[in-house]
């Protein structure tokens, strides 16, 4: 997997080495001798990757990488710190910063394309989320990327698989300060219990006896339920190479032992703070995509997916030579609600209603707000008789019982009038349908309202 790795580092050497080493392994490189000219391209999108220097004059790295991680436009942006700085605290001050991972000099290499190709994974999981998420503030949505920058990683569940009691006691106290700790010692039951529980990261020990920490890796990497969940490993340090594969198989991030306590809590949060980011993201994704398809105030689908679908439904019910029904459903005398009791009760009235609509139809049938107070009903594999059923089902449902309004301190009676059709074999399309079922609509409410009407069969 390719990416655009953007090297900074005010020595022009140490840029061009790591530049042909990266670009041996097929990476884009792009680079930056200081702090302001780093953060000028990521601003401009042009890099997925950041391989950031710490002592550079001017802002060094840690002020670079503060800034980039909290500012909602570049914060899902990957960054590792790289420096010859080698103590505990060097490496905790760049986790705190935010930094993805922290390398020391001279690099490995064999760690640091593995640390490059585990963050593009990562990258690229997540920009087509953000530009959707992006998208959804055009529909009047707040800023995803604000809120998710400001997560703060704390507070996580944390399911830590490891079967040495020992350390089980170490881990779970420097832990359960900042998080919610589970313990499991048997890798399959922690796969289940990952596919259960929301968890929030899992810390998998690779010295688990008799069972093998890659394996269940593996496994929450690839089910459905745990592949979003981020996965950090610990293991010796003679473990590099089950390490590094494990960062090939997909785990976030990994701690070598003796695990430092600080850097413990600073790697758990990194990793908390990430999928919490990508789950706004999902979530403000599916938000807007709900906002396309949803009338807002009733919850029913709106007229554009409706129309979308129908076609759909028609054309499948045509080739299949199977039933179709539709209802046009009106409440009644709908505007002297509005004009006796507000607007606000109007609304009121038109959320109960398609909740009692609901509760009259099926999983597989289309219940959509035309507008106003219109509801639409699209009934598959249903003939006209049975579809005036449904209907006088509806109608009974909505007479018989009276309307809360202005919370719950008033009632008021309410009626719907309905107009039914079916699909016929001369049919062009859903809009004949649609029509029929409006004149039988407008015949019901001509014929003295609260009844149902459905068009000749013929």
């Amino acid at each position: 997997m390719t990416a655009r790795v953007l090297v900074v580092d005010d020595i022009a050497a140490n840029v061009k080495l790591l530049e042909a080493k990266l670009s041996a392994e097929y990476f884009g490189v792009v680079t930056a001798l200081n702090g302001a000219d780093a953060i000028a391209t990521c601003e401009r999108g042009e890099a997925d990757i950041v391989l950031l220097d710490v002592m550079m004059p001017g802002m060094n790295g840690f002020e670079v990488c503060r800034y980039l991680k909290g500012t909602p436009a570049t914060a899902h942006i990957p960054v590792v710190m790289v420096t010859a700085l080698d103590q505990p605290r060097d490496r905790l001050e760049g986790l705190d910063a935010g930094a993805d991972d922290f390398l020391t000099k001279p690099l490995d290499d064999a760690a640091l394309f593995a640390r490059v190709r585990s963050l593009a994974r990562l990258k690229e999981m997540t920009d087509e989320l953000r530009g959707r998420a992006v998208a959804s503030v055009r529909l009047g949505m707040a800023d995803p990327l604000a809120a998710a920058a400001a997560e703060t990683g704390l507070n996580g569940r944390i399911l830590l698989v490891e079967d040495r009691p020992s350390v089980v006691e170490r881990l779970q106290s420097a832990l359960s300060a900042f998080h919610v700790v589970e313990v499991e010692k048997d890798a399959q039951q922690a796969a289940q219990r990952a596919a259960d529980g929301d968890f929030d990261s899992v810390i998998i020990s690779l010295d688990l006896q008799d069972q093998d920490g890659l394996r269940l890796c593996s496994q929450l990497r690839s089910l459905e339920r745990t592949r979003n969940i981020s996965v950090l490993l610990m293991g010796e340090a003679e473990d590099r190479a089950r390490i590094l594969r494990g960062l090939d198989i997909g785990a976030h991030d990994f701690l070598l032992r003796p695990i430092d306590r600080n850097e413990l809590l600073a790697r758990v949060r990194t990793q908390v703070r990430r999928k919490r980011f990508t789950e706004r993201l999902r979530d403000s994704v599916q938000s807007s995509m709900e906002m396309a398809v949803m009338d807002q105030l009733t919850g029913l689908h709106n007229r554009r997916f409706m129309t979308s679908r129908l076609a759909m439904m028609f054309d499948e019910s045509a080739l299949r030579a199977r039933a179709l029904s539709i209802l046009l459903l009106d409440v009644d005398h709908f505007k002297a609600v509005n004009d006796s009791w507000g607007h606000d009760a109007g609304d009121e009235v038109l959320r109960e209603f398609a909740n009692r609509v609901r509760a009259c139809t099926r999983g597989i049938d289309l219940v959509a707000r035309m507008g106003g107070e219109e509801v639409v009903v699209v009934l598959p594999d249903t003939g006209r008789d049975a579809a005036c059923q449904v209907a006088e089902r509806i109608r009974e449902r909505v007479e018989s019982e009276p309307f809360a309004i202005q919370n719950d301190t008033r009632d008021i009676r309410v009626t719907v009038s309905v107009g039914v059709a079916n699909r016929r074999a001369g049919d062009a399309s859903s809009a004949d349908i649609m029509k029929r079922a409006d004149d039988a609509l407008y015949r019901a409410k001509a014929g003295g309202r609260n009844r149902v009407i459905a068009a000749s069969a013929a």
